[in-house]
């Protein structure tokens, strides 16, 4: 009789216990990707919608991801990827689509995303049930240089076969990703407003040496050399980077790729050698 009534509450305990384990791999791998990907904050100024603050700059390596307006409230627009092939919305969905706006006097407007086209994500969302990964994308038109600006946007649904997602890490997940979605090593839109600011910096600086040179007079110049910026350069290990900007705040480990988090940077190493700079 006594193991008639331990039977079921260990059963139940199991399954308990498995549940537990699924939800943690799923919020698990959600801050991982999160981490990996700066999402774009987005927001408004007088002439429309604008980038408050930049994220990681993504390029597109295959043509048929379909975008609509910024404002466009509308859903089940999602480009699929599977396999390596994108499978953008079919016909029917667009005539349906086309045929709810025009209800409402509006033009249905939609165009493709071209290849080497430069976007931010906006959103990652992990749905391990359907063995998804879902990316939210807008375009990142100073890096294509478009204006005025458009902001096109589309989801992105990564599927993955039954029960596959669940026993992959986060860095085969970004791999996957990035078949279609890849993080850009160029900088593009993120170097421009360094450079700008370097500028900036570097006028500032410009002025208060010719001030502090006018000041001095006829006395001695000091003409001691400004202090050479900290660098980071790919291929860095760990130790050259803290030795060059300190030691960081949080450090992300999932496994052969690292990532150093500081207040203003982000550092992704893989096998031990810096490979992106956020």
């Amino acid at each position: 009789m006594h193991h008639k009534i331990q039977t079921p509450i260990l059963i139940a305990t199991l399954i308990l216990l498995a549940l537990a384990a699924q939800l943690g791999a799923q919020v698990s791998l959600a801050d991982q990707l999160n981490a990996q990907y700066n999402l774009v904050k987005m927001g408004e100024d007088s002439n429309g919608a604008a980038v408050i603050e930049a994220g990681t700059i993504l390029k597109i390596n295959k043509g048929g991801i379909l975008s609509v307006p910024y404002g466009d409230q509308s859903s089940g627009m999602a480009t699929k990827y599977q396999d390596g092939s994108v499978h953008s919305p079919n016909a029917l969905s667009m005539k349906a689509r086309g045929s709810l706006l025009g209800h409402f006097g509006k033009q249905q407007t939609t165009q493709f995303f071209q290849v080497g086209n430069k976007v931010y994500p906006t959103k990652i969302q992990v749905n391990m049930d359907k063995d998804q990964v879902v990316m939210g994308i807008v375009s990142c038109d100073s890096c294509n240089n478009i204006s005025p600006t458009t902001f096109y946007k589309a989801d992105v649904v990564f599927q993955f076969t039954k029960g596959e997602l669940a026993k992959m890490s986060a860095p085969q997940v970004e791999d996957a990703i990035a078949g279609l979605l890849a993080i850009d090593d160029s900088g593009g839109d993120q170097n421009n407003q360094q450079g700008n600011n370097q500028g900036g910096n570097n006028n500032d600086q410009g002025g208060n040496n010719g001030g502090n040179n006018q000041g001095n007079g006829g006395g001695q110049a000091q003409n001691q050399p400004a202090p050479e910026p900290a660098q980071i350069e790919k291929g860095q290990t760990p130790d050259q980077v803290k030795a060059a900007i300190g030691v960081p705040d949080k450090i992300i480990n999932l496994g052969t790729k690292q990532i150093y988090v500081y207040k203003d940077i982000k550092v992704t190493f893989v096998n031990g050698k810096v490979s992106d700079v956020q």
